[in-house]
């Protein structure tokens, strides 16, 4: 594995927090497994906060405190990382994945939030907050679009995705809203910045019917794994759970049709809710 990345402590609270637990942790001579332990922590957890890709939480910042005598330097600096645009369940996970050098997702239901349009998203956020003022909605939209930034980096992250072709039939928004989502991800494929397999309804029962998986891998930490439900996430970075979670998305792409047919198949369910769209 490469070496650390250099962390600007200027960038965020995060990378303040990271970069110092560094500098605190080696003038105490510990090594990350050491200070990992007496909060029963791995030292590549330690590793992940010290690189900005995991969260701090307060608990850890009371016990780096004391460990390291720093007088409540990392209390303080963690009341900031609380101050999150996103959901408490996804907060960690969003901010992991802004390090990412690569990620990989499967999405059985809906096409994933990095490569939403706002009309999908407008959509999506109205079905779950039917009775939000349009100012709420307006925000969540903002947020999820301003997500999407990461792919203005033609490299990074390498994104790969498998939709459930059930990602492509589901009218959310209606036909034209759909019609715009599903060309936005193929001229996203033919500009080459990501890669997108189709999985299937002829596939039948695959390896991650019970829901979604998204893998991050990063230069200078170990990968994580993130699987989501109703309301509910969990950032997974235990070695063996991420390497299940790896074996689950090599049988759902092994499932998939290939890259090429997937973009046919893209394009064509694009063109049908075009000539429905022009219908009404």
């Amino acid at each position: 594995m490469p070496g650390p990345r250099k962390l600007d402590p200027a960038s965020s609270p995060r990378a303040l927090l990271g970069a110092e637990l560094r500098h605190r942790r080696e003038a105490a001579g510990l090594s990350q497994s050491e200070l990992g332990a007496p909060l029963f922590l791995s030292g590549s957890f330690i590793g992940q906060l010290e690189s900005g890709v995991r969260r701090m939480q307060m608990d850890q910042a009371e016990k780096f405190d004391e460990m390291l005598g720093v007088d409540g330097f990392f209390v303080r600096n963690c009341e900031a990382l609380k101050k999150s645009k996103y959901p408490e369940h996804f907060a960690e996970a969003a901010e992991a994945e802004a390090r990412a050098e690569a990620i990989r997702e499967y999405a059985p239901q809906l096409i994933p939030g990095l490569l939403q349009t706002e009309g999908y998203a407008r959509a999506v956020f109205r079905a779950y907050q039917p009775t939000a003022v349009e100012s709420t909605i307006d925000e969540l939209v903002t947020t999820r679009l301003e997500r999407a930034q990461l792919l203005t980096d033609p490299t990074v992250p390498m994104l790969w995705v498998v939709l459930d072709e059930a990602v492509l039939r589901r009218r959310v928004g209606g036909p034209d809203v759909m019609a715009e989502a599903l060309r936005h991800i193929a001229g996203l494929i033919r500009q080459h910045r990501i890669v997108v397999q189709v999985l299937p309804f002829t596939e039948g029962a695959h390896a991650a019917l019970t829901g979604s998986l998204k893998l991050m891998a990063f230069s200078d930490a170990p990968p994580l794994a993130y699987l989501q439900g109703l309301g509910t996430g969990q950032l997974q970075d235990d070695p063996a759970t991420v390497r299940q979670c790896e074996l689950t998305y090599d049988l759902v792409t092994a499932s998939a049709i290939s890259p090429t047919a997937s973009l046919a198949l893209i394009e064509s369910v694009a063109e049908d809710y075009d000539h429905e769209a022009q219908r009404f």
